[in-house]
């Protein structure tokens, strides 16, 4: 298997989840990974939020609020809604995910939450309209205002194993408390959490970036990553707070944290300019963690290679 620094679009057409998994972590901590809103007006009218991401050197997109009964990608034009996600992936040549929110009804929330509909749920039913929707990547996380927790993520993953088995990469965990009154700042994740997380099947742990999350600190961070490999899973950092639309000074320095901490893949959030990053900050974040090379090679090849 190739690290996935050098994969192309032909290759990522023949990955499954473990492929994959195994790809991103042949690439020691050079993995870029952009959350777009697909539901809204993109960036600028005329292309997906994804395309931007790509073209700044996103090796990975995940696409948020995105409703499985529904499935719609603003941008892309298709007959048949279920065959949206494999046209946006033939558009960018790149794997693409989604998001699905394991709901706790018992979540003691912090502020009013919010009631989605089903098909952003990680209910059973729409983790299988999901596989057939031929996303290559499942992220089991939380939108601000959803009650989202770590007991409904880890009864999630095991479903979500159950259904996918190898054939989709799983991701999980919380980058920030998701309007959890005991599952804020210090109190989102712990070694036990990740370490129950990996052993339900998750391939990938979300944690929050270094910086993010008030007490998230490179100390904790690393300790936390350092207790995801030795379960076996990679690690992701995450930027959910709203800071993938800060100065790019912010974002280097979080970048090279993120690194030092030991992460595998690196998430950049969506809520920068119009439910994207600063296009210019997925490209500085690249450059930060790997370099023009790697960065410009990701940007230019086209994806009929």
């Amino acid at each position: 298997m190739k690290r996935l620094l050098n994969c192309t679009a032909s290759d990522f057409m023949e990955m499954n989840g473990h492929q994959l998994r195994e790809a991103i972590e042949a690439s020691e901590g050079r993995v870029v990974l952009s959350e777009v809103i697909c539901a809204t007006t993109p960036l600028y009218p005329g292309l997906t939020n994804a395309e931007y991401a790509a073209a700044f050197g996103a090796d990975l997109i995940l696409l948020n609020l995105i409703d499985v009964d529904k499935p719609n990608v603003e941008g892309v034009s298709v007959e048949n809604p279920l065959t949206v996600i494999t046209e946006l992936k033939k558009l960018i040549g790149r794997p693409v995910g989604i998001n699905l929110e394991p709901v706790d009804p018992g979540a003691d929330g912090s502020e009013m939450l919010d009631n989605l509909p089903g098909g952003r749920t990680a209910i059973p039913e729409s983790l299988k309209k999901a596989k057939d929707l031929g996303v290559d990547f499942i992220c089991l996380t939380g939108n601000p205002k959803t009650g989202v927790t770590n007991t409904a993520i880890l009864k999630s993953i095991r479903q979500a194993k159950e259904i996918f088995q190898d054939d989709i990469m799983i991701i999980a965990g919380k980058m920030h408390g998701a309007g959890v009154r005991n599952e804020a700042g210090t109190g989102i994740v712990s070694k036990d959490v990740v370490t129950e997380f990996a052993r339900a099947g998750a391939d990938v742990i979300l944690l929050p970036s270094v910086g993010s999350v008030p007490g998230t600190t490179l100390e904790k961070s690393n300790q936390l990553v350092q207790t995801v490999h030795e379960q076996g899973a990679l690690a992701l950092t995450a930027i959910g707070t709203s800071q993938e639309g800060a100065a790019k000074e912010t974002i280097q320095q979080m970048a090279l944290k993120n690194k030092m901490a030991g992460a595998d893949i690196h998430h950049i959030g969506d809520a920068g300019e119009h439910g994207i990053a600063v296009p210019e900050n997925i490209m500085d974040y690249s450059l930060a963690i790997r370099g023009k090379r790697h960065t410009y090679v990701r940007m230019a090849t086209s994806i009929n290679r």
